[in-house]
């Protein structure tokens, strides 16, 4: 029985009981080290039943984001087994077949087997994709938080007030120490030094959401929340040619504001958006009331208090960049302290 024959037959998401058992026919393998992959992750190309996979194995001692997000409970299978990657809206496709948890504690592995549509992703760049891919992104985000629109985290995922302190200067510390530092962790420690020369109130304001993410989370906790897939960059997007939105990587998943994934979006993905962040944050919100969300009496504070959120986690990247890019995400956070009481 070929991969898919199995997945459907057991009447729901499959997960295996080892890699070997989601392996099972698999005529080859080849270890491939993909451009976007920062995390300390292993990745292979797999070739079961004539088709072609991709094998993502990750664990806490080997993965540093699971470390900083506080990950040891493998929260992509905790979503993949309570059914909520498997019912998404029909327009996103998270191309999993399956999972295998294997181990015990920081050393545990657990083994994601996908599709392989490597060819449909968004191409590595700095140059804006089309509009109507960009817009085709923005819809189905607003589509997901739609579908789950009052949903409330009862497994266990990604606390909102960790989201803000994913990059604080004492979570990344331990990874500054490191015989080989990630990337992104060096620059995050420069980008954090740099922005109180840049940026004095910014940094001030930061360093007391880092301290004590209490006041900015109660605040967005009286919006509206939905479940967040956490990371909408191009490395984990794509399209089919149907329309449907290729959405990988579900690491960072849990309750939360719709405009926190909005935010991380916009943050993440700057150099690539083929129009203006105002445009796109309209662009979210009518696609929100197309798909039934009424934005009325709550809409303008928790973007305002997103902008902010997203910069606790992501102003060392600014931090790091050019003055006008600083400026608009300074303006707009230091702008949402007036919802904070």
């Amino acid at each position: 029985m070929g991969h898919n024959q199995l997945r459907h037959s057991q009447g729901g998401p499959w997960v295996a009981a080892t890699a070997a058992e989601l392996l099972a026919g698999a005529t080859s393998r080849e270890a491939v080290d993909p451009d976007d992959g920062k995390s300390g992750s292993s990745f292979a190309r797999v070739t079961i039943d004539g088709r072609g996979y991709f094998l993502k194995s990750l664990s806490p001692a080997g993965d540093w984001i699971m470390r900083i997000t506080g990950d040891y409970e493998h929260r992509p299978l905790l979503v993949w087994q309570a059914g909520i990657i498997h019912s998404a809206p029909a327009c996103i496709d998270p191309a999993i077949v399956g999972m295998a948890l294997e181990g015990d504690g920081e050393h545990a592995v657990l083994s994601i087997l996908m599709h392989d549509i490597g060819d449909r992703l968004v191409p590595e760049g700095d140059e804006p994709i089309r509009l109507a891919q960009h817009r085709g992104f923005v819809d189905h985000l607003a589509a997901l938080s739609a579908a789950y629109w009052g949903w409330e985290d009862t497994i266990g995922l990604v606390p909102l007030s960790h989201r803000f302190r994913f990059f604080a200067p004492d979570n990344i510390a331990a990874e500054l120490d490191v015989d080989d530092v990630p990337v992104p962790i060096r620059v995050a420690d420069e980008g954090w030094r740099v922005l109180p020369e840049r940026s004095p109130r910014l940094a001030e304001v930061l360093a007391g959401i880092h301290d004590d993410p209490s006041t900015l989370t109660r605040a967005l906790e009286e919006t509206p929340a939905t479940f967040l897939h956490g990371d909408w960059k191009m490395g984990n997007l794509g399209s089919h040619p149907d329309g449907r939105t290729i959405l990988l990587d579900w690491a960072y998943p849990g309750q939360g504001p719709a405009c926190y994934d909005l935010a991380w979006y916009m943050a993440l993905n700057r150099s690539r958006l083929p129009e203006t962040k105002e445009a796109t944050i309209e662009a979210f919100r009518s696609a929100l009331e197309r798909h039934g969300v009424d934005t009325g009496g709550w809409w303008e504070t928790q973007l305002d208090l997103c902008l902010l959120g997203i910069m606790a986690t992501f102003a060392w990247e600014k931090a790091v960049g050019d003055e006008a890019e600083l400026r608009w995400w300074e303006s707009r956070a230091l702008g949402a302290i007036r919802w904070l009481g």
